[in-house]
């Protein structure tokens, strides 16, 4: 294994992109956002900022063993197999572990996806024994899809809507088994390489488009980091150690406030006014507004949104839902 293979790129250290840092924060502050969709060429650091991202969130507490990164200090979210050994011990055992990275490949299948029951143990038995997919292994942590477009339909409406109840449920005759899936969804894709479905769309919280840098100092800047990441990958993390330690803080700090933020009349009734402005079809795009204005006002320390944080959630919220003729891409380009 090489030097830079044993360190992540440091999310701090990342030139540019800062609408897609921003939309990376918003969505593990409040994974209830719904997720981010980024789109755009490949080379402009979409799977470097998730990854990075990951690396500098502090280690969380689960059940030790558990295949589903289970809270064990949640108990109303507890899988069945930590379920039953709380109550067969009376307590679970805790460890530490890093935040995941779970990457999903196009050709996944759904079972893969959403795990599968061994009917043979079922039958023969009685006992259900559930294969866990990556929906569990997403589990408090990031879901990340390259090339999302390019999935079949029915595995997105399956991530979509893990990610928007937080439960991942399979059933297979008569049989059920539920287990909790908590993560921040990741979705990138190429237009160029086919389009999501509007109502497929319509489901990512934020999305925003990337592209390589037009101004020669940054793509210079890209380039001089970059090198010296790989010259010596050890000695660059510990130069952007101190700014990336800020930035986790910020994160927890954000969490913590976010049940706190209020958001009075004026700045609920511009969110409406956005909403009526992009004439978005149903009232889904007025509440991700509302949540990601929030986070906005709590990763910026305030309990109160102000109007500003509303049009910067609008700005991440409605491109992709806006009404487009049929031969008009997201972007606002005719075919």
């Amino acid at each position: 294994m090489s030097r830079s293979q044993q360190y992540f790129y440091p999310f701090s250290a990342i030139a540019g992109q800062e609408t897609l840092k921003e939309a990376l924060l918003l969505n593990v502050v409040n994974p209830g956002i719904g997720g981010v969709l980024v789109r755009g060429e490949k080379g402009t650091a979409k799977s470097t900022a998730v990854r990075a991202l990951a690396a500098i969130l502090p280690e969380m507490n689960v059940v030790k063993g558990c295949p589903c990164n289970c809270n064990p200090e949640a108990a109303d979210t507890l899988c069945p197999l930590c379920r039953d050994e709380l109550i067969d011990k009376g307590e679970l055992t805790k460890e530490k572990r890093r935040v995941r990275v779970t990457e999903l490949p196009v050709c996944a299948s759904e079972d893969r996806v959403v795990g599968s029951l061994d009917m043979e143990v079922a039958l023969a038995s009685g006992r259900r024994r559930f294969e866990h997919g990556l929906l569990a292994s997403a589990n408090r942590g990031i879901l990340y899809v390259d090339e999302v477009n390019l999935l079949e339909d029915h595995i997105v409406d399956v991530l979509l809507d893990a990610a928007a109840m937080g439960v991942n449920t399979v059933e297979r005759e008569g049989l059920s088994w539920s287990h909790p899936a908590r993560f921040t969804l990741v979705g990138t894709m190429n237009p160029e390489e086919g389009e999501l479905r509007p109502q497929l769309l319509d489901r990512f919280g934020l999305c925003v488009h990337v592209r390589g840098m037009a101004e020669p100092e940054q793509r210079m800047t890209v380039m001089k980091r970059r090198m010296d990441f790989e010259r010596d990958p050890a000695e660059f993390c510990a130069t952007w150690q101190e700014q990336d330690r800020k930035l986790a803080d910020r994160i927890m700090q954000a969490r913590r406030l976010l049940p706190m933020v209020q958001a009075d009349d004026v700045c609920m009734h511009r969110v409406v006014e956005h909403a009526i402005a992009a004439q978005v079809d149903g009232h889904r795009a007025d509440i991700v507004m509302l949540k990601t204005a929030s986070t906005l006002a709590a990763l910026n320390g305030r309990a109160d949104v102000a109007c500003e944080d509303v049009d910067k959630a609008a700005s991440l919220a409605l491109p992709h839902r806006m009404r487009r003729n049929p031969f008009e891409s997201v972007g606002g380009q005719s075919a």
